[in-house]
């Protein structure tokens, strides 16, 4: 039998398919050491100067060369890593739906993430000691090291990685579904994140634009490292086939215009309206990119270059020096440490004086990149299905067309309108976005149906064929990780829970003072938002299906919650995140106390009233099925197509047939099954 598990092209070739190959897999080792060169040169020029210009005390050559070269190796291993799971879930082609070839498909994620756990272990203690000016040594004295980890954010970031890391090299051990890889990599990518939202994208004003734009170009830049790196290493058992360089070249070309976009807008941000070729940070941006696209250009837009051996390993040497040249971006203060910030500008990255209003509310705007990409990504990839459908001579529904694009209409409009902003202001104004995060925009989405659009928009394959996006969006559908993430159990805990959990716990508190972590909270109750109504009125199927009842009774026990939970918002006496709030000091709010009587209010009146119109829109369906089937029944009876009744007729005739051919069990039907003897114990007349 064959192994269904193996990457197979039939295009590829083996052995050695050309000459100089000695030339072309060095030239990833070169670049990688002329990323080392540079980084340790630059720390060595630099001195104590970056740390004189943040009044804080030099730690030694030592410390500030391990922070540097030890985080150019955990950028790297850390894209090698979530690269290679990435490659190995859509980019190399294998006839398996579901299976991975563990020992194959991940053998660059082993190593990658040894040496990711590694690097990150170390960065822990020499980021706590470089980041608060002291030397290594200082890790020794008793308690020094717990000190110093807490005392700045950097430490904590890697700690988060360590433990992603180590999860990920343990689970590629072991891990053969297809799902699970895929999980894997997205795990990964929160760790490519962490220790770039807490260092010079979480500062001064505007630092919620960098860190949008950091959410897509940090992963898509370590992603197209992996990814490069892999396909180096194809080409060095042979010509890969024309399916794997052309799922390369996608993803480069998509890496690349992510990175470089989200790294224009990083750079707009840092610099603060600083000239770009005035100060340090401004070259090393235009060097950076200019290095990268004068490469990348050349081989990603023409299929015959990127086709050559050389191409993957002259584009791994220069995203190896790209990586060198960001970490030595993050040794060097960009301008905007030195803009005078205010307390709201500090958390918010914006200010928020002008007194809130209806026509404010909708006028004072300020885009969110974050959702507006999102947004768009859904309503492009929803358009270019049905286009495809329809282009195909398949019909689909306005109705469901409309009512995704304006599920995406509110998110962006909710975000990006003056909601968005005010709601990092007024705890009134939060909660009233969260509500439609939560009740509004998912309601219209899953009426949508995006799943059924998508299986129908993408083309099956036969099972002797590559498995592609027909292939991967049926095994996610059908995943156990799925059915678990639709329990029902499971969806009415997270859904009710979440707004217990989040608001009467520090960690509204918390969350709110840094803008990424705002930013994550409202995607969860996007998400959540999603699958509880999916499961109750979705048009795609869930893998847990539930009868109208089910349904109906899920709506209904969340209705009290919600309630009590504003009640308890409204009566509470206690300022929640109230420290926040009172640093923001934001005049036209006026009593705190009012403007979370308010939030409790809205998320009373906000969650109920959503669930009102779920629950007769449930019953309505439910009414309708049921009319379906009675009439259905009815007319199969006018007919004379009544199944349930034929079949009664039939079983009484065999019974009839049986008894009187009397008990004997030797004879046997034509087919070979067993008969089935009925024998009549009735008294005989």
């Amino acid at each position: 039998m064959p192994d269904t598990r193996a990457p197979l092209d039939p295009d590829a070739s083996s052995g050695p398919p050309f000459r100089g190959a000695a030339v072309v897999r060095a030239l990833p080792w070169v670049g990688a050491g002329v990323a080392v060169v540079v980084v340790a040169v630059a720390v060595e020029m630099l001195g104590s100067s970056s740390y004189d210009r943040l009044s804080r005390g030099y730690p030694g050559t030592v410390t500030a060369m391990a922070s540097a070269l030890l985080r150019l190796v955990a950028d790297v291993a850390g894209g090698l890593t979530v690269g290679g799971l990435v490659t190995a879930a859509f980019l190399t082609p294998r006839r398996s739906r579901a299976v991975v070839d563990n020992h194959r498909d991940l053998a660059v994620v082993r190593p990658a993430a040894t040496v990711w756990v590694t690097a990150a272990v170390l960065l822990i203690a020499v980021d706590a000691a470089d980041a608060n000016g002291q030397p290594i040594a200082k890790l020794l004295e008793p308690g020094a090291i717990g000190y110093l980890v807490q005392a700045s954010y950097l430490p904590g970031a890697w700690i988060v990685v360590a433990c992603i890391a180590v999860t990920i090299l343990a689970a590629a051990f072991v891990v053969r579904s297809w799902v699970s890889v895929l999980l894997l990599a997205g795990i990964g990518a929160v760790g490519l994140l962490a220790p770039v939202m807490v260092t010079q994208v979480l500062v001064g004003p505007n630092h919620d634009f960098g860190g949008d734009a950091a959410v897509f170009a940090a992963p898509a830049f370590g992603i197209w490292i992996g990814a490069t790196a892999s396909l180096t290493r194809r080409w060095r058992s042979g010509r890969p086939g024309r399916t794997t360089l052309r799922r390369y070249r996608v993803l480069a070309l998509a890496a690349w215009g992510v990175w470089l976009t989200g790294s224009v807008v990083i750079a707009a941000v840092e610099l603060a309206g600083t000239a770009p070729w005035a100060v340090p940070t401004g070259i090393l941006f235009a060097v950076q990119l200019g290095v990268v696209s004068a490469v990348a250009g050349p081989v990603l837009l023409s299929t015959r270059r990127f086709a050559t051996p050389g191409a993957p390993a002259a584009l791994s040497a220069v995203l190896f020096l790209a990586a060198g040249i960001g970490v030595v971006m993050t040794r060097i203060p960009p301008p905007v440490y030195f803009v005078p910030t205010d307390a709201q500008q500090l958390f918010l990255g914006y200010r928020v004086d002008t007194p809130l209003t209806p026509v404010t509310l909708w006028t004072a705007g300020r885009v969110d990149i974050l959702f507006l990409v999102i947004s768009l990504v859904g309503v492009g990839a929803y358009a270019a299905a049905v286009v495809r459908l329809r282009r195909r001579g398949d019909h689909w529904s306005n109705g469901r067309t409309s009512a995704w694009m304006l599920g995406w209409v509110t998110v962006v409009i909710t975000t990006s309108s003056g909601v968005g902003p005010y709601s990092s202001a007024s705890f009134a104004v939060h909660m009233g976005l969260h509500m439609s995060l939560n009740m509004l925009g998912p309601l219209l989405l899953v009426l949508g149906g995006p799943v059924t659009l998508f299986l129908r928009a993408t083309t099956a394959h036969r099972r002797d064929d590559f498995a592609g996006p027909h292939e991967w969006l049926v095994a996610v559908t059908h995943s156990r990780l799925l059915r678990a993430t639709y329990n029902p159990v499971y969806v009415l805990a997270v859904f009710v829970g979440s707004y217990y959990v989040i608001y009467l716990t520090p960690f509204f508190g918390w969350a709110m003072r840094y803008h990424w972590a705002h930013q994550a909270m409202t995607l969860h109750y996007l998400a959540i938002g999603y699958v509880f109504y999916a499961l109750i009125i979705g048009v795609d199927a869930p893998p847990r299906p539930l009868p109208h009842i089910g349904k109906l009774g899920l709506v209904l026990a969340a209705m009290p919650f919600h309630a009590f939970f504003g009640v308890v918002v409204m009566t509470s006496t206690d300022l929640l995140a109230g420290t926040y709030f009172q640093y923001l000091d934001v005049p036209w709010i006026g009593s705190l106390a009012h403007d979370q009587y308010v939030a409790g209010g809205i998320a009373w009146a906000a969650g109920e009233l959503p669930l009102i119109v779920v629950v007769i829109a449930l019953v309505t369906q439910w009414a309708k099925q049921d009319a379906r089937q009675a009439k259905r029944t009815d007319r199969h009876a006018d007919r004379g197509l009544d199944d349930d009744h034929e079949q009664y007729n039939a079983l009484l005739g065999r019974l009839t047939t049986r008894d009187d051919a009397g008990p004997s069990t030797d004879r046997e039907p034509a087919d070979g099954r067993p008969t089935l003897i009925v024998t009549d114990h009735r008294e005989q007349p």
